[in-house]
């Protein structure tokens, strides 16, 4: 079911929203992209596996996933902010790629400063119970479906994947912390 699920996911965004102008998406042509783009993939595949079978490894995986790209956009936005404006290239949507140019180009270091924070707690609300986890859950899905216009630039489809992981694991027992041996 999931692997249907993902495949009929998969067709649909790749078909009507990825797709730039001229039909391909952009940035495949750098070569680093496209090698983080597949890497970004099979960890999503595997997450995806891991929340239907061991929900404490994908919830460990996502812990460690939203705690490192918090660092990451931490410490990029603080040392070289102009780096997020390349994401402007590689959207698919001409409202993220005025938006990139526009406003945000005025406000790097806050906006991707607040961001780089709902990550970290996103990320530490995968180790708790209860409230705070369905919290950081639904705010993971939000997250991850928000920057699939970024296309290569987000990992596509992997957002998508991973939304659909968590929203599993969303919806599993969540009344114990990841220490606990409840699983």
């Amino acid at each position: 079911m999931l692997n249907t699920m993902y495949r009929s996911f998969n067709y649909a965004l790749c078909n009507s929203i990825v797709h730039s102008k001229n039909g391909n998406m952009k940035g495949l042509e750098n070569q680093t992209y496209v090698i983080l783009l597949f890497i970004a993939n099979i960890i999503a595949i595997l997450q995806l596996v891991a929340a239907s079978k061991w929900p404490r490894i994908a919830r460990i995986s996502f812990f460690l996933l939203f705690t490192w790209a918090s660092i990451t956009n931490w410490r990029t936005s603080v040392n070289k902010p102009q780096a997020y404006l390349e994401y402007a290239d590689l959207t698919w949507s001409d409202t993220y790629t005025n938006f990139i140019n526009g406003w945000f180009s005025d406000h790097i270091a806050e906006t991707v400063g607040c961001i780089a924070i709902c990550q970290l707690l996103i990320g530490l609300s995968m180790l708790l119970r209860g409230t705070l986890y369905k919290i950081g859950c639904t705010g993971a899905i939000v997250f991850l479906v928000s920057i699939i216009p970024f296309g290569v630039g987000s990992g596509f489809p992997s957002t998508a994947v991973m939304a659909i992981a968590v929203y599993i694991l969303l919806k599993k027992d969540n009344r114990h912390f990841i220490w606990e041996k409840s699983y």
